[in-house]
């Protein structure tokens, strides 16, 4: 947490809050958080004067493009920008601040510290760590059911960690995984190249709808996520699985289980997500 939707709901209250704004100079109060160039005098130097020219997002990463410069930023479990005037006063754990012209600053805050900046030259962002690995966007016109058969089809993993590694395919996370699997009705541990055609058709399109419809409820807030306006997002409301253990089925009543798959605990519905039993051959 954040994944695609709260990411995508961040970039977009961005865009509309810091779209045109110059940078006067920027203050770091938490050096790990700045993660390239290794130097933060540099870093706030090389932003200074520069201006947003739009905020794009790669995968679960924010891509701040300036003028001459793009910062690539992860906000990991629980960091979250805000606008604020400059005379408000300062939560105890905003690390970074990039002050504009206007008398407006955009604060970094992060309780955990795990969020991540990296600053590069324009294009180069795309060809280094740590945007050069992902793989396929899951709502762009690229992912088609063709290029969704490519990605599962051959692989023996179980399909729930092979929705989550990110070399694949981009920005779904354990909530959204879950969620995905119930609507398409395909068990967590089930093996990705054991998928019919059938299940992947109904996966694949499990997947855009749910990223599609959680985009459009400004996300989940399951605990400290807001977007760039401090809003929560909505799409908790519409769970159907993720967070509901023990509580019955939306679709068939039965109630809900939690298992851990692939280090990641898992909700699932035995009925309507059942695992195909192995029926052993005779020697």
């Amino acid at each position: 947490m954040p994944e695609l939707p709260e990411v995508e709901t961040v970039r977009r209250t961005l865009n509309d809050l810091i779209t045109g704004k110059q940078i006067e100079h920027v203050t770091v109060r938490l050096p790990r958080i700045i993660q390239r160039p290794d130097d933060i005098q540099a870093f706030a130097h090389m932003l200074a004067g520069h201006t947003v020219v739009t905020v794009e997002r790669r995968g679960k990463f924010l891509r701040f493009v300036f003028d001459g410069l793009v910062m690539v930023s992860h906000l990991r479990m629980e960091g979250r920008y805000g606008m604020y005037r400059k005379d408000e006063v300062l939560d105890k754990h905003t690390h970074v601040i990039f002050h504009f012209t206007d008398g407006t600053e955009l604060r970094y805050t992060d309780v955990r510290q795990f969020g991540t900046m990296h600053l590069f030259q324009p294009g180069e962002d795309l060809l280094l760590k740590p945007l050069n690995k992902l793989g396929q966007e899951p709502l762009d016109a690229g992912f088609t059911l063709d290029r969704f058969k490519e990605i599962v089809s051959k692989r023996s993993t179980k399909i729930k960690p092979l929705l989550l590694n990110q070399e694949y395919i981009v920005g779904i996370g354990n909530i959204y995984v879950d969620e995905s699997l119930h609507r398409a009705g395909i068990h967590p541990e089930e093996a990705a190249k054991s998928l019919s055609e059938e299940q992947l058709a109904r996966l694949h399109h499990a997947i855009v709808a749910t990223l599609t419809e959680a985009v459009n409820a400004g996300g989940s807030s399951v605990k400290s996520y807001v977007n760039g306006q401090g809003e929560s997002g909505n799409y908790q409301d519409q769970h159907r699985i993720y967070g509901r253990k023990d509580q019955p089925c939306v679709t068939c009543g039965t109630l809900i289980e939690k298992s851990v798959v692939g280090g990641r605990g898992t909700h699932y519905c035995p009925s309507c997500q059942p695992l195909p039993v192995l029926i052993q051959q005779p020697r």
